[in-house]
């Protein structure tokens, strides 16, 4: 048997798979030679899921089946040696493309069934063995349609904003940046709460649309990370990888591309704790996603497009012992802390909207059994301002929240008054923001009006934009 168009490693494997499956299955291959052409020939091939197809398709040649019994069926799912349906990844992108191609029926292996189901317009079939397949196709036994996984009922976070004392600016600053989907970045020493602060903040998200959670789920299924038998990812995805992770880990790569850590947390939160440790490459690259929310992968081999539209969440201490501008005793020199801040760049931080310093809790506020607002309170807020920006852009495809805003969509919605514009033009002035970051301070602006229910941007939410671009300010500030 010889398989041709360019078919990966996992492809042409796949070939001993069948053999083994169709003998095991009591269809032994005929005794002659058979290729298998996959279709178009200058595409690569890549995956397990070509086994099932190849199979039926052997089965076909030989007359075991019927010409027609799938025309109008799509088929995918990898052989164990025994005939046995393995699951795979992708079946949501399967479905999808099952329904595009304008076919009614997909069989795949039963473990993925409940997420195929949640495409509409095709009958989602799960089965458990090549003989099952056979079956169906025949006409001699018949498969029960696939259902969608049941919604949890319970709340899915364990963490609650109600656990973490004192720190109000930072929660405020978390509040804002939720409900613009604005990038955040926490500036403060070790112990202060900067982690325990970014892990409560999808607690405060508003809960995914169901576009959003067919991209989200996408992804994780096309990544291998989604649970076997489980339908759409309900939650807002958060993820935090360690300093140490590479460019391709962070932004997606491979010989064959797969998504990264920024297309993981698409729709969510991307945390980057310990910031200046990143190495300086993979914070580089992703400059380009945060502006455009889409990750382009090309290679030799082929390419690929992966969404990439998170919130990133960034943690650094101010400066290399974690002790600049607090009550402990630093032992930086202050060229060592330019150095530090260094690290990540000028046009890196530019992207970043809200920049909020984090300082260490005072004995009052560590030991005081004052009760805080819950996740659930500061979630109402949040979602009634992702409400009005969703019918402000009802008409601009693609963007959903403030952050997403372009150039026109700033002049269009974040007018301002003449005390508005003059506390601006003070801080364009004083601290060097650049036009990016001019427009930036706007749509925070912007959102912090919507937090408040207000039509039109006042000085007040201007001025509290400013307070949160807290690195143009000079280093000697912080003494």
């Amino acid at each position: 048997m010889n398989v041709v168009g360019l078919a990966e490693g996992a492809v042409r494997e796949g070939r001993e798979r069948v053999i083994a499956a169709l003998a095991n299955s009591g269809r032994p291959v005929p005794p002659r030679r058979i290729t298998v052409s996959l279709a178009p020939g200058d595409l690569p091939k890549s995956g397990s899921g070509f086994d099932l197809p190849i199979a039926i398709g052997i089965l076909t040649a030989a007359g075991a089946l019927e010409p027609d019994a799938g025309s109008d069926t799509l088929l995918a799912g990898e052989l164990g040696l025994d005939g046995e349906l393995r699951p795979l990844r992708g079946a949501l992108s399967i479905a999808l493309c099952c329904r595009e191609a304008g076919l009614s029926r997909l069989i795949l292996p039963a473990p993925n069934a409940a997420e195929a189901a949640e495409v509409d317009g095709i009958t989602v079939l799960g089965a458990t063995s090549l003989d099952e397949v056979v079956a169906s196709l025949s006409g001699a036994a018949a498969l029960p349609p696939a259902s969608r996984a049941p919604e949890p009922a319970d709340d899915p976070w364990s963490v609650d904003f109600a656990e973490v004392k004192g720190q109000e600016h930072v929660k405020r600053a978390l509040e804002v940046a939720a409900a613009g989907q604005h990038n955040l970045l926490m500036i403060g020493p070790p112990g202060a709460g900067k982690s325990m602060l970014a892990r409560r903040l999808p607690t405060i998200l508003p809960g995914l649309a169901r576009s959003e959670a067919i991209d989200v789920t996408r992804i994780h299924s096309v990544a291998g990370r989604l649970r076997a038998g489980s339908g759409l990812m309900r939650t807002r995805p958060f993820r935090a990888p360690h300093h140490t992770i590479s460019e391709a880990g962070l932004v997606g790569g491979g010989t064959i591309p797969r998504p990264g850590e920024a297309s993981l947390a698409h729709a969510g939160v991307l945390f980057l704790d310990e910031l200046p440790e990143f190495r300086r490459s993979a914070l580089e690259a992703l400059r380009q996603p945060m502006e455009d929310q889409v990750i382009h992968i090309g290679r030799a081999r082929g390419g690929a497009t992966f969404p990439a539209s998170f919130m990133l969440v960034a943690a650094m201490n101010p400066c290399p012992c974690g002790h600049y501008g607090t009550s402990g005793s630093c032992i930086c020199h202050p060229a060592h802390v330019v150095r530090y801040r260094g690290r990540v760049s000028g046009p890196l931080l530019d992207r970043i909207d809200v920049q909020v310093e984090v300082a260490a809790l005072s004995e009052r506020e560590l030991f005081g059994a004052r009760e805080t607002e819950s996740s659930a309170s500061i979630r109402e807020r949040t979602e009634a301002a992702r409400a009005r920006q969703t019918r402000r852009f009802r008409d601009e495809p693609g963007i959903h929240a403030n952050a997403q805003m372009h150039p026109r969509h700033v002049r269009a919605h974040c007018t301002v008054d003449a005390r508005a514009e003059a506390l601006l033009r003070t801080a364009i002035r004083r601290f060097g923001l650049s036009a990016r970051a001019y427009h930036r301070v706007l749509r925070l602006a912007r959102t912090i009006a919507d937090l408040e229910g207000a039509d039109a941007i006042a000085a007040s939410h201007v001025a509290e934009a400013v307070q949160y671009r807290s690195l143009e300010r000079p280093l000697a500030a912080a003494r």
